[in-house]
């Protein structure tokens, strides 16, 4: 009796110990980024190995993964089956609206953190191409990213409302598989719609004469901006593609950090807190350039779905949150 109470006791201690102290019962939380070559997956490594070190001890544990981006991020939040993510400001909002296309439920347990950067929509073709404007299209071969991705859902968006996306050879390609194929002359054109410069589009300039095509004016001509209010224009400054010297006109959706209720309020909290301190917010801008446009001043912008419990208290105490 009493040997079996001695080992109790030190099974019981050992397990405290481990609870308490050791790391390898942290929290795991992961984090899913988006295809190769794009910028979410960028975002989601750069959290990853910001918090390794920063918040080692903590009990906090983030691994990145790919995915195929912003729609498919949504739904993995939503089931829980990852816990933070990247996603489109647009297809949140009409995710938890039960109003993305040919899907009417609602994705309710998605929850903003904070806003990452604009995402332009970049529609490139060859110099000497005879696309000069979106509905010149019809008839080509077009990737326009990954199938679930948030590229290809809002070029099927931009595309069904000029009329054009059921007469264009359509290929569901992610962002460097794209660059390759209209290297290869296997595409007339690719879309990419992320934050500039793009890994996949500087590749393709480097071994082929590119263009730009201005989708703003496009868009702006079919009244898109009244029915879809979340996209705004941004201009992509001369000179950031090799080749491109005029500015292109675009327009884009804001890239949010996005999580599950399954992160709890205290551990949302920390993670905003490392990224947003002086380091982190350097080490996301080293990582990528587009993360020049995170800030505090800047923390909830393009967000309009409610925001984690603990990115709320975050940003309450930052003055952002009124």
């Amino acid at each position: 009796m009493k040997k079996r109470l001695v080992f109790l006791c030190v099974v019981m201690t050992a397990m405290a110990l481990c609870l308490g102290g050791s790391t390898a019962f942290a929290k795991m939380y992961k984090f899913s980024g988006g295809p190769s070559g794009g910028t979410f997956q960028y975002y989601a490594s750069a959290i990853t190995s910001l918090t390794k070190d920063s918040l080692k001890g903590s009990g906090i544990k983030v691994l990145a993964s790919s995915s195929g981006g912003s729609i498919e991020n949504i739904r993995l939040i939503n089931a829980n089956r990852a816990q933070m993510a990247v996603a489109y400001s647009g297809h949140v909002f009409q995710a938890r609206n039960g109003k993305l296309k040919n899907d009417d439920r609602k994705y309710e347990n998605v929850l903003a953190m904070c806003y990452f950067y604009g995402a332009p929509a970049q529609l490139v073709v060859r110099a000497n191409s005879d696309i000069k404007k979106t509905t010149d299209l019809q008839g080509k071969r077009v990737g326009v990213g990954n199938a679930g991705s948030g590229a290809a859902a809002n070029c099927e968006l931009f595309f069904t409302e000029l009329g054009i996306w059921e007469n264009v050879d359509r290929r569901f390609q992610g962002y460097r598989a794209a660059a390759d194929a209209f290297k290869n002359k296997q595409l007339d054109a690719f879309w990419v719609f992320v934050g500039y410069p793009n890994a996949s589009v500087i590749e393709a300039a480097l071994q082929t004469d590119i263009r730009l095509i201005d989708v703003y004016k496009d868009a702006e001509e079919i009244g898109m901006f009244k029915k879809y209010p979340y996209f705004s224009k941004v201009v992509i400054p001369a000179g950031t593609y090799k080749g491109v010297d005029e500015p292109t006109n675009t327009f884009q959706d804001s890239s949010l950090w996005v999580a599950s209720p399954s992160l709890t309020e205290e551990d949302a909290y920390k993670l905003l807190s490392t990224v947003f301190s002086d380091e982190g917010l350097k080490f996301m801008v080293e990582t990528h350039k587009s993360a020049k446009a995170m800030s505090i001043e800047n923390g909830i912008k393009g967000i309009i779905t409610p925001l984690h419990p603990g990115a709320e208290k975050f940003w309450r105490e930052k003055g952002v949150l009124k």
